[in-house]
């Protein structure tokens, strides 16, 4: 566990938007906040005092500060790709580097593995191509990866956005959100493993 470096209306906003009517805690993508004091534990650590990567803990303070921001909007239940976010194809490349390909090669041999990962974050099991999953990263964000095993072609993966993801957070702060969902999928897939 670890104490984020939020300020007290940020977490008041947080409480507000995403979590009026339920207790002091905020869960995401395997974590939990307490929204009285910033500290966020881990839930994929066996070990409840290991401390969170240095770089999530700065990822996800400056990620929640702006998320505390958000015009929240209904889900159009449109799925984009990330070059479509407006501004979006300027970190296409990035993205596809850092969010889509890990999940290809690490799933890509084992596609089963990616609905159990996505399972320890409250994500779904979808029909979409051979193994598809949507794992919500933060209330109103939810991400969609679709996977295509290895077989007679290279494994290859997808991660798509609801349309309204831009109402929530600007695109650079979309794509870390997509690479770090990615990063604790495949932190997932490693708690199964040791577990």
């Amino acid at each position: 566990m670890i104490k984020l470096n939020l300020q007290t209306q940020t977490l008041q906003k947080l409480r507000l938007l995403f979590n009026p009517q339920e207790d002091n805690f905020y869960d995401f993508l395997g974590y939990t906040l307490n929204l009285e004091n910033g500290i966020v534990k881990d839930k994929l650590s066996s070990n409840s005092v290991r401390n969170i990567n240095k770089s999530h803990t700065q990822i996800l303070t400056t990620l929640l500060a702006h998320y505390s921001l958000a015009n929240p909007t209904p889900l159009r239940g449109k799925l984009v790709k990330f070059k479509d976010i407006p501004g979006g194809y300027a970190y296409e490349d990035a993205f596809n580097r850092r969010a889509i390909q890990p999940i290809a090669d690490v799933f890509g041999e084992e596609p089963e593995k990616l609905p159990e990962a996505a399972k320890l974050l409250g994500g779904l099991r979808l029909n979409l191509g051979e193994f598809s999953v949507e794992v919500t990263a933060l209330k109103g964000i939810p991400l969609t990866y679709i996977l295509w095993a290895k077989g007679e072609f290279p494994a290859s993966a997808s991660a798509l956005y609801d349309e309204s993801a831009s109402s929530y957070l600007p695109t650079e702060d979309l794509a870390v959100l997509g690479e770090l969902t990615t990063s604790r999928l495949l932190d997932a897939e490693h708690f199964l493993r040791i577990k």
